[in-house]
């Protein structure tokens, strides 16, 4: 159920706004046929979320088109032009490069970076946000940006964990656990991965994938005698939808 200003809200106008087929229809068809209850202060703030949901898939999808690789921290590089590459394997933008800039040459010089997989889910969310916010609005909420899977994730993205999600939606992240790794192979411990919606799931140097088939890759890199399968968590990764829709309207 999708309430606005406290109101059950008419869905079949929302739906009309979007094409047949649409991500954004798609999200607006599992709210509002939800158990739960889907608060919105106003209906541009779901706009927003349904808009920016639409924007983190098509980052991903074009991540997976572009030459960034897989590499493990430790073999990680970065285009030294717009980013200091740290001890520990991490990308911090360097000093005088507008943030604006620096993400979007990611997806320009892809062949000069790699890193691992929830690395590149949070590449991912602040190349949405470059796409739909103004270039102005970006710098000004992410002047520091530090690349680092999720130790480093900026306050104004607001990225939190929910547990225990009754309903999944495209744009949210999912997490693959491997729980009998090879412990040889620590970076097949799990895979951070983009929901598409349609049963299909991106993740870094695994691709677009089903569950099925991103679980059976995990499986290949299972310690000996392992009897525990990979398996899809009930957890999403979700950035602040109405804090950044809030920024993004009084910016406007």
């Amino acid at each position: 159920m999708i309430k606005i200003s406290g109101s059950i809200s008419d869905t079949n106008t929302i739906i009309e706004k979007y094409p047949k087929n649409s991500i954004q229809r798609k999200i607006i068809e599992i709210l509002s046929s939800s158990s739960e209850v889907y608060n919105y202060d106003s209906l541009e703030q779901l706009k927003f979320e349904l808009d920016l949901r639409k924007k983190i898939i098509d980052s991903a999808r074009e991540l997976k088109k572009s030459k960034f690789s897989f590499k493990t921290f430790r073999k990680s590089k970065c285009n030294e032009e717009y980013w200091q590459r740290t001890d520990e394997g991490g990308f911090l933008l360097k000093k005088g490069v507008k943030p604006f800039d620096a993400v979007n040459d990611i997806y320009i010089n892809s062949s000069k970076y790699a890193t691992e997989c929830a690395t590149a889910i949070v590449i991912v969310y602040y190349k949405a946000l470059a796409d739909m916010f103004t270039e102005e609005l970006f710098n000004s909420l992410f002047p520091n940006i530090y690349l680092m899977d999720w130790q480093h994730l900026d306050s104004n993205m607001g990225i939190n964990l929910y547990r225990k999600v009754v309903d999944f939606l495209p744009g949210d992240c999912r997490y693959f656990k491997n729980p009998d790794v090879d412990p040889t192979k620590p970076e097949w411990q799990g895979e951070n991965a983009i929901d598409f919606g349609d049963g299909s799931y991106y993740g870094h140097g695994i691709g677009i994938r089903t569950a099925d088939e991103i679980i059976k890759d995990l499986n290949k890199h299972r310690k000996k005698e392992a009897n525990t399968s990979a398996f899809l968590m009930d957890t999403a990764n979700r950035p602040d939808f109405r804090y950044l829709a809030n920024r993004y309207y009084s910016a406007s």
